[in-house]
């Protein structure tokens, strides 16, 4: 059986510690187990991430670089098992896992690239009438400690896109992981150590809110790099005084079928992409607006597409969904579509459960103040809308608390630059849908979608401070 250790100033702890049981979502078998942290173990690891934060700043570009570059390297030759170790922790299909895998390869990578591009520049001075005798150069320095708090939901990729930016700029983490997936953060974190990272540069602690509550109200901490949800995020900046606070939230993603569209390719990702992971990831698709003219072949032919998708072992390596996290999880988005069911929507297809696996399912016009339309379902259920205008069905989609990503399926440019302008997203997809991310770009939201980007680049802009330097030359 697998154990989750807690990693704190460079020692795994092995002292008992209170301990819980981490079960494979599909199967309910018991595959591991977790140690929980104490106040005093979060202490410590702020304490050593603060006591080590210069040495790691000391620590050259290209000696961060190589040690990132090696951990890609090494997640690369270790694909297939990661991909394994996460489906059984998740119930997240292997097709999904091993493309988590290799996206996590591409973060590790790309942030190495990122820890040799911290540029500054150079800026006269006599763009003023006093300043025709100085120049001012800028730079760009490590913050010192970050808080970095992920998710469940694409446990690996997520860690990658926090612990890789935060070392590239030089920073000292410490590492709290979902509870809920806490194995392949331990697994990780002894291939980082091995390709090199230094001991004290991170600290992983582990357990549920109060833990993470502790951290990010220290004042040693600098950044707080967190992925989740909105209730949680308020709760965090409520406590974390003067911190930079770098938020990856939710959303109820929107992607709209004008007539012109490709109906057939529109359904076809639709499908692909709402119920990817059992729909649980914050672009997933979730509401399909679609034009009255063309609403009636694509709801046949998403529903067609749906009805193909195999549902089953997350092991399997056709299977394209599996479960959710949690038979909790499931009982909430069962709870969902009745509540649409019974407020006007149709059942299209779906809507029965076993265990903690929710069939795909598909809903036709629920009303617009049901859960499925107006908040995040985080489940395998998407709902087709039917709008008679462009402009309504801009304004549908930005009648949400959220905005983090949309899609748009038409071939006109007009259309184009009309939604791309009035969308309230951070990022608008056009001829896909909301769920297209690629990890070298910016990506977040805004509404209640989060504040910053994420994308090595962006993240490590986020994670440094300017620094000037005046140079000031005799008349």
């Amino acid at each position: 059986m697998r154990k989750a250790q807690l990693y704190i100033n460079g020692t795994w702890i092995e002292e008992p510690r209170a301990a819980e049981l981490v079960k494979n979502p599909y199967t309910g078998e018991v595959i591991g187990e977790q140690q929980l942290a104490t106040p005093e173990d979060v202490d410590r690891a702020l304490a050593c991430a603060f006591d080590a934060k210069k040495e790691i700043a000391r620590i050259p570009a290209y000696e961060r670089a190589r040690i990132l570059k090696r951990a890609s390297m090494l997640l690369e030759e270790r694909k297939e098992t990661f991909a394994r170790w996460i489906s059984e922790e998740l119930g997240k299909p292997l097709k999904n896992t091993l493309d988590e895998v290799s996206r996590s390869i591409e973060t590790l990578e790309q942030s190495a690239e990122e820890a040799k591009r911290l540029f500054g520049e150079t800026i006269p001075g006599d763009a003023s009438a006093r300043g025709t005798k100085a120049v001012a150069v800028t730079f760009r320095v490590p913050v010192g400690v970050v808080a970095a708090i992920t998710p469940f939901n694409a446990p690996l990729n997520l860690i990658c896109h926090k612990v890789g930016p935060a070392f590239a700029a030089g920073n000292a983490v410490v590492l709290k992981p979902a509870p809920q997936t806490p194995l392949i953060a331990a697994e990780l974190l002894k291939l980082l150590l091995e390709a090199g990272l230094p001991p004290r540069a991170i600290n992983m602690v582990l357990g549920g809110a109060e833990v993470g509550q502790q951290i990010v109200k220290d004042d040693r901490v600098n950044v707080i790099s967190f992925t989740g949800g909105v209730v949680a995020s308020r709760n965090i900046c409520a406590l974390a005084g003067m911190k930079k606070v770098l938020l990856e939230l939710g959303g109820n993603a929107a992607t709209i079928v004008h007539e012109d569209a490709d109906l057939k390719r529109a359904a076809a990702l639709c499908a692909k992409t709402g119920y990817s992971n059992s729909g649980q990831s914050c672009i997933s698709v979730q509401r399909i607006y679609v034009h009255e003219s063309v609403v009636g072949p694509f709801t046949e032919l998403l529903k067609q597409e749906v009805e193909a998708l195999k549902v089953g072992d997350p092991l399997l390596a056709d299977t394209d969904v599996g479960c959710m996290v949690d038979e909790r999880a499931a009982d909430r988005v069962m709870s969902w579509i009745d509540e649409a069911i019974a407020s006007g929507a149709t059942l299209v297809c779906g809507g029965k459960r076993r265990g903690a696996t929710v069939e795909p399912t598909v809903l036709f016009n629920p009303p617009k103040r049901s859960k499925v339309v107006c908040e995040e379902v985080f489940g395998p259920v998407v709902s087709v809308i039917p709008y008679r205008t462009i402009d309504e069905a801009i304004a549908e989609t930005n009648d949400s608390a959220f905005g983090l990503q949309a899609g748009l399926f038409t071939n006109r440019m007009d259309i184009v630059y009309q939604v791309v302008e009035a969308l309230d997203v951070g990022g608008v997809v056009v001829n896909g849908t909301s769920n297209f991310r690629l990890d070298h770009w910016p990506y977040g939201g805004v509404k209640n979608s989060g504040i910053g980007r994420e994308g090595p680049r962006y993240a490590i802009e986020e994670m440094t401070e300017m620094k000037m330097i005046v140079w000031q030359f005799p008349q």
